[in-house]
């Protein structure tokens, strides 16, 4: 890992219609609009998609990093992020943040290492913890079969 701080530009323009193209350097650009909720077309990431896609993501990644340092075996994460926005005292923000993880470990592994490791995962993330709102982290471990290992 490089030293602190580490620093992430995006590049973000718009005209009076059309997408919004975010760019960086060294990856695609990406398609934004506004979501279906506030009157766009609902089939490019939103901004409000992508704090979500980034929280989860974030999770994901963290735990894989983490797992592999504490040289834990696992087999696949998934995980479902729901973002909730509300109006609370006149102003729209996100109100909380949902995660459903599904875990998949091979034969006898340690669920309650896994379950550490996630939790781990979760408060070391830097983008949930910039967050204000509450956040649930609903955690399934499953086992592969053994003839599937």
């Amino acid at each position: 890992m490089q030293p602190f701080p580490h620093h992430y530009r995006v590049d973000a323009s718009v005209g009076p219609e059309g997408d919004a193209p975010l760019t960086s350097d060294g990856v695609e650009a990406i398609a934004s609009a506004p979501p279906k909720e506030f009157g766009g077309p609902g089939n490019r990431w939103s901004p409000e998609a992508l704090l979500t896609a980034a929280l989860a993501d974030c999770l994901i990644l963290n735990f894989r990093g983490i797992a592999g340092f504490s040289r834990f075996k696992w087999i696949s994460l998934r995980a479902r992020t729901v973002g909730t926005v509300d109006r609370i005292e006149g102003k729209m923000r996100f109100t909380r943040f949902d995660t459903d993880v599904e875990l998949l470990l091979p034969p006898g592994a340690d669920a309650e290492r896994a379950k550490q490791l996630l939790h781990k995962a979760e408060s070391t993330c830097p983008i949930s913890n910039s967050l204000s709102c509450q956040g649930h982290l609903a955690i399934t471990i499953q086992f592969a079969s053994s003839d599937s290992a």
